[in-house]
């Protein structure tokens, strides 16, 4: 049966992951009403499991850093990437390059962490609703007013509020109502992965270092992500016609093929045990066209999602939960819900998006960041910015001019190897 809730929520969130509870805790401290609605009940499983430094500023907001430091998450204090070759680099160390007590981060298992940071949305006083699934966003000519959701005893009420802010991920009926999400042209990427018991890992400093190894040909590339209990998460991304086309729904022959092309990985998992199934996500990378509207917001993966490489979904579902939650209080504050009002964040937002996307970009065109600082050595703070996700202001524009103008070096130098081969053949 359908009853009609006149609760004075102000603000519902659909979804409890990180966009969500971020979202609704930092509304919450405000003295707002929030009702979170989440489909599961925590703890579930979800892939994203590594931190990248900028995640500590949204952490420290949420009022989370004194458990974060006590957790059994293992400390992540570098990157390093592996070529095709199996040739290691050094790692790229973030407290040497910034040492700021945000320099050190976390690999984290998400089922732990999501859990944490629900908990920690309960605690600020969001009313949180679990195994709750939201049949449909309420509108009101283009203003969300509420939802629909049938609970967990299998009840089904309509909540209404001023603002919804769907924090759904890739499930987000706001993108899909208004047809909003914009597949990227060129990240047409996918994944497989797998979970290992007793696979290699470093000590000391470099135990919980995120290793980025590229596949033979550089067709791909792994991520090797040490967690703690001795678990490793290890999967492999590449484009999508290249990973499933012809080859099946076999996630595992596909998966090993792929280990088979990687000499990095293989000597790394040869005496490890598999302690999970595999896992696919296909063509993942879009974002929609608006974040807001009248009366509904959209955060985290419900606007919009990358790629793996630089570890930036939860720094893009924490900072998009903090940006949008800020222009969310000031609205509620001034009683303007409008759309001018809750896009107020998303040119900034788009914009650190669009700078981590060009990092992607400049990866699989294999570009160097060695060889850049080489060339610009007053740049390196910069260029440690954009790689620890400092990435949401203008300063770091700088660098890319100077990264087009080392590429066009590059092509120029290749144009002009292969026309001396013709002359000479």
């Amino acid at each position: 049966m359908v009853q009609e809730k006149h609760s004075e929520t102000d603000v519902i969130v659909i979804g409890g992951g990180p966009s969500g509870s971020a979202t609704a805790t930092l509304i919450a401290q405000q003295g707002h009403k929030v009702t979170l609605f989440e489909r599961e009940h925590f703890p579930r499983f979800h892939i994203g499991e590594s931190l990248i430094p900028q995640t500590y500023h949204v952490i420290k907001r949420l009022g989370l850093l004194p458990k974060m430091k006590q957790s059994h998450f293992i400390k992540k204090h570098s990157v390093q990437f592996v070529t095709e070759h199996g040739k290691l680099s050094e790692p790229f160390y973030f407290h040497d390059h910034k040492p700021e007590e945000s320099s050190q981060t976390w690999q984290v298992r998400r089922s732990e962490f999501d859990h944490l940071l629900l908990t920690n949305a309960r605690e600020t006083g969001v009313t949180v609703h679990e195994g709750a699934r939201v049949l449909e966003v309420l509108f009101e000519g283009q203003r969300a007013v509420g939802v629909r959701v049938k609970l967990d005893d299998g009840s089904e009420q309509i909540v209404r509020s001023k603002i919804v802010v769907d924090a759904s991920g890739q499930s987000s009926q706001i993108i899909d109502r208004f047809n909003l999400r914009e597949w990227d042209p060129v990240l047409k990427k996918a994944a497989i992965w797998t979970y290992w018991k007793g696979a290699y890992r470093d000590t000391g400093r470099d135990e919980g270092a995120t290793i980025v190894i590229q596949t033979q040909g550089k067709t791909g590339w792994f991520w090797y992500i040490p967690l703690h209990d001795d678990i490793l998460s290890v999967g492999v991304v590449a484009p999508h016609e290249y990973l499933f086309q012809n080859r099946g729904k076999d996630y595992e022959k596909i998966y090993f093929e792929e280990v088979a092309k990687c000499p990095g990985v293989q000597p790394r998992i040869a005496n490890a045990t598999r302690c999970d199934i595999f896992r696919a996500q296909k063509e993942y990378s879009y974002r929609a066209s608006k974040a807001a509207g009248d009366g509904w917001v959209l955060v985290g993966d419900a606007f919009g999602f990358l790629d793996p490489l630089y570890s930036s979904g939860v720094l893009l579902a924490l900072t998009s939960a903090g940006m949008a939650a800020d222009a969310i209080n000031e609205g509620l504050a001034k009683g303007d819900t409008s759309e001018a009002q809750l896009r107020k964040w998303e040119a900034g937002y788009i914009a650190g998006m669009d700078r981590m996307r060009r990092l992607v970009v400049e990866f699989y065109d294999g570009f160097s960041f060695g060889r850049f600082v080489k060339k610009h050595p007053t740049l390196k703070g910069l260029v440690t910015d954009v790689l620890i996700g400092d990435l949401f202001k203008d300063d770091v524009d700088v660098l890319w001019p100077l990264m087009d103008e080392m590429r066009a070096e590059k092509a120029q130098y290749l144009a002009t190897k292969a026309a001396q081969a013709a002359t000479t053949s």
